[in-house]
C-alpha cells in the first residue's frame, strides 16, 4: 500500500517536484522561524513565513478531517497545497464524507496515506482487532510508519495540534525541528482554543466533521473514540479505559 492522491476544487497549476534541502539547512530553517515567529504570531504569519521560506511541492499539511480550518488557512496562502490524511481502515463514516468533502471544495490536494496492509490483512497477520490487544502497535502500523514514509518527501509539514487540547500538549511550539521524521514541523493553530476554532469554521463555512457537534472533540479511529462527557478532557474519549494518550505522530 502506498499512497492515493486526488485533485478536487477549483484547478491548481502543478509544478515539478522540488530538490529537498539538506537536514543541517532545513533544522537552520527551523530555528529562523521559531525566532521570528515566537511563541503566539497569528495563524496568518505564519503561514506567510512558510509561503516565503519553502516550496509548494515541498510542503504538506497533516488533517484528521475533524475540521478543515487548518487546510483552509494554508490554502490561502499556498493554494493547491498537500493535505495528507492517514487512511487507518478505521474511520467513521462521517470523518471519510468530511476528507472527500474537503477534497471537493478547497483549493486543496488530498493524499490517502495508506498502511502497508489492509485491516483484513493486518486481522489475517496478526489477529483480529490487534487495536484492542496493543492499541500502541497498531498505531505504529496503521499511522506513524506510513506518515513517516511519506514524509520523506517533503521539507515542512502543518498540523493542527492545539495547546489547549491536552496536558501533553500545552507547550506546543509555533515551528520547531521534527527530528523523529527530519523536517520542519509547524503549528499555526497552536494558540487557538477549541471555540476560536469552530467560530472560523462557521464563519468561512467550513466542512466540518458532524461528530464535533455529538460529543466528540477529538476524532480519532471509531474503535478507539467513545463520545466525551460534559467537562471531560478533549481527548478523555480516545483509548478511553487505558493509559495511551497519544497515537505516536506528534512526540
Amino acid at each position: 500500500m502506498g499512497l492515493r492522491r486526488r485533485r478536487r476544487g477549483p484547478a491548481v497549476s502543478s509544478s515539478a517536484p522540488v530538490a529537498l534541502r539538506r537536514r543541517e539547512e532545513l533544522k537552520a530553517l527551523a530555528a529562523a522561524g521559531a525566532a521570528e515567529l515566537g511563541w503566539d504570531a497569528p495563524a496568518g504569519d505564519v503561514i506567510d513565513w512558510v509561503a516565503r521560506t519553502f516550496e509548494r511541492p515541498a510542503v504538506a499539511v497533516a488533517c484528521s478531517m475533524a475540521d478543515a480550518v487548518l487546510p483552509a488557512l494554508v490554502a490561502e496562502r499556498i493554494p493547491g497545497v498537500d493535505v495528507l490524511f492517514l487512511d487507518t481502515g478505521y474511520h467513521f463514516p462521517e470523518t471519510y464524507a468530511t476528507r472527500d468533502e474537503v477534497a471537493a471544495n478547497l483549493r486543496v490536494t488530498v493524499v490517502d496515506v495508506l498502511p502497508e496492509t489492509t485491516v483484513e490483512q493486518q486481522d489475517r497477520i496478526l489477529g483480529k482487532d490487534l487495536f484492542a490487544r496493543d492499541a500502541a502497535q497498531c498505531c505504529a502500523l496503521r499511522k506513524v510508519a506510513p506518515l513517516h514514509r511519506t514524509l520523506a518527501g517533503y521539507e515542512l509539514w502543518f498540523t493542527g495540534v492545539r495547546r489547549d487540547e491536552a496536558p501533553t500538549r500545552t507547550n506546543t511550539p509555533l515551528v520547531t525541528w521534527d527530528e523523529a521524521n527530519g523536517l520542519v514541523k509547524v503549528n499555526p493553530v497552536a494558540a487557538w482554543t477549541f471555540d476560536q476554532l469552530v467560530a472560523y469554521s462557521e464563519e468561512n463555512l467550513l466542512p466540518v466533521n458532524p461528530l464535533l457537534s455529538q460529543g466528540y472533540p477529538s476524532i480519532g479511529c471509531q474503535p478507539c473514540t467513545r463520545q466525551v462527557a460534559p467537562g471531560e478532557d478533549p481527548r478523555a474519549g480516545r483509548w478511553a479505559g487505558t493509559d495511551k494518550t497519544e497515537c505516536g505522530l506528534h512526540v
